[in-house]
C-alpha cells in the first residue's frame, strides 16, 4: 500500500463526505428511516456512503472495501481491507448534537493501521500519517492540502485520578459498575468514535465499552489512538482487539492509555 496516497485519498473523501453531511444536517428537515437492527439510516449516511465507496474504489479498485451501508460487502472475508463507516453517531446527527464523525481505516492482518476520523460539525479532524503517528490537524480543511497538524499522544495518566470517557448514547449500568472499579478525577459521555480520539490526544485516559458495537464503528478511531500510542483490547481477557471478524462484530472492549492499570472485567 502506498501510505502516502492513502492518507491523502482517505482525508479528502473524508472531508467531502463531511460537506455532504453538513449540507444535510443544516437542512430544514431529512429524512430518517430504519434499518433492520432498528437503529437509523438517514440520506446523510447514504450519500456520504457512496461519495466515500466510488472514491475508494476507484483509488484502491484491488483493496476489499467494507462499508456499514452496504450490506453485501458484510459477508466479504479478507485480512487487510477499507472499512467505512460513513456516519458514525447517527443518533447524534437525527438530534442534532453535533457528536458524529465520518470515519475511514485501513486494516493490515486484523490491526487497524491507519485511519481518518472526521468530526465536521466540532471542526476536528484526527488522521494518521504515512508512517503510522497520528495528528490532529487544525484550520480550514483544505480538500487538496494538509493544515497545520499536532502530533497526538495519549495521556501519562494518574491511575489515583482517572479520566474517563464513556458513550453518550449507550451508557448503561455494566459500563458504570465497571468505571466504578478506578479512582476517578472526571467522567465525560461523547458521541460516536469521538471517543477514540479523546483518549489519543491525552484528553481522556480510558474509555471502557460494555455494549454493541461493528468494526465500522471502531477501526478508525483504533488506528489513531494505536498512532498515538494508545491500546484497543477485550473486555473478558484484555486480548488485542482484532479486525476481519465473521460478521465484523466487536465484544466488549477497552480503550486505553497504556499507563492506565487496568482492572479485570
Amino acid at each position: 500500500m502506498d501510505y502516502e496516497k492513502l492518507t491523502v485519498v482517505m482525508r479528502r473523501l473524508a472531508l467531502e463526505a463531511g460537506d455532504k453531511i453538513m449540507e444535510i444536517y443544516n437542512s430544514d428537515e431529512f429524512e430518517v428511516k430504519t434499518k433492520s437492527d432498528e437503529s437509523p439510516v438517514t440520506e446523510a449516511d447514504e450519500a456520504a456512503d457512496a461519495l466515500i465507496s466510488a472514491g475508494l474504489r476507484a483509488e484502491f479498485p484491488g483493496v476489499t472495501l467494507i462499508t456499514e451501508e452496504q450490506a453485501d460487502s458484510h459477508s466479504e472475508k479478507a485480512d487487510t481491507f477499507l472499512i467505512v463507516d460513513p456516519l458514525d453517531g447517527t443518533k447524534e446527527f437525527v438530534h442534532r448534537r453535533g457528536d458524529f464523525t465520518v470515519n475511514i481505516a485501513y486494516v493490515e492482518n486484523g490491526v487497524p493501521t491507519r485511519g481518518v476520523v472526521y468530526a465536521p460539525a466540532k471542526n476536528r479532524m484526527f488522521l494518521t500519517l504515512a508512517d503510522g503517528s497520528s495528528v490532529e490537524e487544525a484550520g480550514d480543511f483544505a480538500k487538496d492540502a494538509m493544515g497545520a497538524t499536532t502530533a497526538i499522544k495519549v495521556s501519562d495518566a494518574d491511575n489515583s485520578a482517572l479520566l474517563v470517557v464513556a458513550s453518550k448514547s449507550h451508557r448503561d449500568q455494566a459500563t458504570d459498575d465497571y468505571i466504578n472499579k478506578y479512582a476517578v478525577a472526571d467522567s465525560k459521555s461523547a458521541g460516536s468514535s469521538l471517543k477514540f480520539c479523546l483518549v489519543a490526544t491525552g484528553e481522556a485516559d480510558i474509555y471502557p465499552r460494555v455494549g454493541r458495537t461493528m468494526e465500522w464503528d471502531t477501526a478508525a478511531g483504533h488506528a489513531v489512538l494505536h498512532g498515538a500510542g494508545g491500546k484497543v483490547v477485550r473486555f473478558d481477557d484484555h486480548s488485542p482487539l482484532v479486525y476481519g471478524k465473521e460478521g465484523y462484530a466487536n465484544p466488549f472492549f477497552i480503550a486505553y492509555s497504556p499507563s492506565v492499570a487496568l482492572k479485570e472485567a
